[in-house]
């Protein structure tokens, strides 16, 4: 009998499918354990330190291969989550990171005082120094391998549980900054954020978007999100999970053996709730198929094979 359970970057998955922050509701009825029993952790919305009503104008426009979003972080707040949220979401049994977005070092540096006092209610951290979302923070600091060991250390200050630092594709050096927040303390890298993209209102001659660019999630970043999982698996020692446009059971196990140990799921989300349970399914389907007790035996098998073989 094979196993897909495993603990990655010390947080306890039952399936390396991770749901992506920013594309699960907190309305309760999404919660229903026929929703999130096929999900080994969900990340919340980004989270601020104050409450920001996110950007103005358009924010999601379809392409023919996935969606552009300029959401811009649209959130409560960190003392709203903590008061309502996090309370909320504890009591469904599914291991809950929460996805904390910096503007400045100030405002990291309340909200992990104010996570630090609740510690023992949080399964973990995932840094979000990748949003292109916004006009300050969060991507500005992940494009720099040395402002990303900055924040990572920050967070590491007031904080010494699990610690997912989420990447970004816009940086010039992607490896480079992973092995900064690897050295810095992160307990895994997610690899990575949406690309940078546009479009145009043909029908109007203006770009759809009020900051003129916006993050392009789906399919079509699936090839480029998994060249960067390899790079990125063969840079550092600490775990990887892959995200970008993962929509089947084939997407996880490809993601896999470039070298991730989990993924996360987010736009496929949009348009088939089944998604999760495909993708759980499919991965104990592949694990049989090769004939292996863990599905990590299947980890990085791409990079250890030839291509002639």
């Amino acid at each position: 009998m094979s196993s897909i359970s495993s603990v990655v970057g010390g947080v306890d998955l039952k399936v390396p499918v991770v749901i992506a922050s920013g594309t699960w509701p907190y309305e309760e009825g999404m919660w229903q354990e026929d929703l999130t029993r096929h999900a080994g952790a969900i990340c919340s919305k980004a989270i601020t330190r104050r409450p920001w009503p996110g950007n103005p104008g358009a924010r999601v426009w379809e392409t023919p291969s996935g969606i552009l979003n300029s959401i811009g972080l649209q959130n409560e707040g960190i003392d709203h989550f903590l008061d309502v949220r996090l309370n909320q979401l504890r009591k469904h049994g599914v291991p809950v990171l929460l996805n904390v977005s910096m503007e400045n070092a100030e405002d990291l540096d309340y909200m992990m005082a104010c996570i630090a006092g609740r510690a023992d209610e949080v399964d973990g951290i995932e840094l979000n120094v990748s949003c292109p979302n916004t006009d300050r923070g969060c991507m500005s600091w992940g494009v720099d391998p040395t402002l990303t060991a900055q924040a990572t250390e920050q967070v590491r200050r007031r904080w010494d549980g699990p610690l997912w630092v989420k990447l970004t594709p816009q940086a010039p050096d992607i490896p480079a900054v992973a092995r900064a927040a690897e050295s810095a303390g992160a307990s895994a890298v997610v690899a990575v954020n949406t690309w940078l993209g546009m479009a145009i209102d043909t029908k109007r001659g203006v770009p759809v978007f009020n900051r003129r660019v916006a993050g392009l999630s789906g399919p079509a970043v699936f090839p480029l999100a998994l060249r960067v999982v390899w790079d990125v698996a063969g840079a550092v020692k600490i775990p990887v999970i892959g995200c970008g446009g993962v929509r089947s059971a084939d997407d996880a196990l490809a993601m896999i053996m470039a070298g991730a140990s989990a993924v996360e799921v987010g736009a496929a989300l949009f348009s088939d709730f089944g998604v999760l349970k495909e993708i759980h399914e499919g991965l104990e389907a592949a694990a049989q198929r090769w004939g292996v007790t863990s599905l990590a035996d299947l980890r990085a098998k791409a990079r250890n094979t030839s291509v002639s073989a």
